[in-house]
């Protein structure tokens, strides 16, 4: 045999190989994952992006059983303790104007609504009648937009607040306290209460404190407890009393009373749950989600057996308000799997994995019959609580431009909070930037 020959024939057949190695490589790379997946194995994947709790897989991992061979859907994780809810909102909004083909279905805070409508598939045609009743009334408000349905609710959620039981059960009327708790204290006796603790040993109560979308849960919480709005017309207005009233309180908290330490103005929510399990607070501004949810993520140790949840407080002469919040599922419309995609919403909001969100991840549902089923409710009864909550539930104002407006209130608020800007001064300047149609850079 020829040695040469047999070697040039044997290195054309290499050469040949890896030509074709580096063309599929290639071809693989370039056609997007979902169809590779198509053709191979004729099933559609369908990608959902939302803070993944083991809630949300267990929920994932059911509609892959139910439609195994046909849809698969695939988590993207946007993580409460990597991301903030406003860098949640920046990293998809930059995703959709990128048109990326890797989101099919998403959640958004409630109020986010209006300001991603435009990348969204309306949902009216999609839901009958009866699907549409089952929700809900005062949560489905938050789906729409210019009178179209644009989303659907995947869970709610509501202003409120958590105690030691342990801490406050020390003192001689606590039985009085608490009864006064579950009835909505006032701030005047929830300052009056605040004498009775150590404030260096117990920090006695914490909120969110910083520039972000939490803090201005609080303080329109306080101004909703007035009756009162920010908004006239077609301009906001928030140098008013009520207004006034409602920032000082949140400043006296920190620098007048001593309730609440300053550093809570460098924390959001986890951050506060994070540092009232440390540091022993006796209350703590927070959602329903705390006890369930994130007991997972946090080292509360056996300290979680003795939070109990109560009322937020409120103005003497003024009424209880708690802000309603929650997430909601959206449809992007340049999703190629929208009919996969519907499927999957769809189930999410079946009465059956309503409750197994509240059992696994203590998500509040948007579904009345999950409400109306006693015999569900004797086993949960916390769930009465949350539905006394949502009768003085307050929506935050659904406006395309909320969250430009929201970030520009908060950088002030936040700034007023800090004693670094008087509060008559943050809500001039707020006021006027807004008005202006200013755009803050964070």
């Amino acid at each position: 045999m020829n040695l040469p020959e047999t070697f040039f024939r044997g290195s054309y057949f290499w050469i040949i190989t890896i030509v074709m190695i580096f063309i599929i490589i290639i071809v693989m790379l370039l056609i997007p994952a979902d169809i590779q997946v198509n053709n191979d194995n004729h099933v559609s994947r369908v990608y959902f992006a939302d803070n993944i709790s083991i809630a949300h897989q267990e929920l994932i991992n059911r509609f892959n059983k139910e439609h195994e061979g046909e849809i698969e859907v695939i988590p993207v994780d946007l993580p409460f303790q990597k991301f903030s809810t406003n860098e949640r909102k920046e990293l998809l909004a930059r995703s959709f104007r990128s048109r990326s083909n890797r989101i099919d279905v998403f959640a958004v805070d409630v109020i986010w609504v209006p300001r991603f409508a435009r990348w969204c598939e309306p949902l009216d045609d999609h839901f009958s009648q009866e699907e549409i009743d089952g929700i809900i009334k005062d949560i489905l408000f938050s789906c729409y937009y210019n009178d179209t349905l644009y989303a659907v609710p995947h869970y709610n959620d509501i202003g409120m607040m958590y105690y030691r039981r342990d801490l406050l059960e020390a003192l001689p009327d606590a039985e009085h306290i608490k009864r006064r708790l579950s009835e909505s204290i006032t701030w005047e006796e929830f300052i009056e209460l605040s004498t009775k603790f150590d404030k260096d040993k117990n920090p006695f109560y914490l909120y969110a404190a910083d520039n972000f979308e939490g803090l201005i849960c609080s303080f329109l919480e306080g101004l909703a407890g007035l009756n009162q709005s920010v908004f006239e017309g077609d301009s906001l207005q928030l140098n008013t009393p009520g207004s006034r009233k409602t920032l000082q309180l949140l400043v006296d908290l920190v620098h007048k009373y001593k309730m609440t330490p300053s550093v809570v103005t460098k924390y959001d929510e986890f951050e506060c749950y994070i540092e009232a399990l440390k540091s022993d607070a006796v209350f703590l501004r927070g959602w329903p989600g705390l006890l369930r949810h994130y007991k997972d993520f946090l080292d509360g140790g056996d300290k979680f057996q003795y939070f109990e949840k109560s009322k937020l407080p409120h103005f003497k002469n003024g009424n209880p308000a708690f802000i309603l919040g929650g997430w909601n599922l959206m449809l992007y419309k340049f999703s190629s799997k929208k009919n996969e995609a519907l499927k999957f919403i769809k189930f999410a909001l079946r009465e059956e994995n309503q409750k197994l969100f509240y059992d696994m991840g203590g998500y509040l549902p948007v579904k009345q019959s999950v409400y109306d089923d006693s015999a569900y409710c004797r086993k949960e009864p916390d769930l009465l609580f949350y539905s006394q909550l949502l009768k003085s539930g307050v929506h935050r104002p659904y406006l395309v431009d909320y969250t430009k407006i929201s970030d520009i209130i908060s950088y002030y608020v936040h700034l007023a909070i800090k004693n670094e800007i008087s509060v008559s001064e943050a809500l001039k300047q707020a006021t006027a930037l807004v008005n202006a149609n200013y755009v803050l850079i964070k």
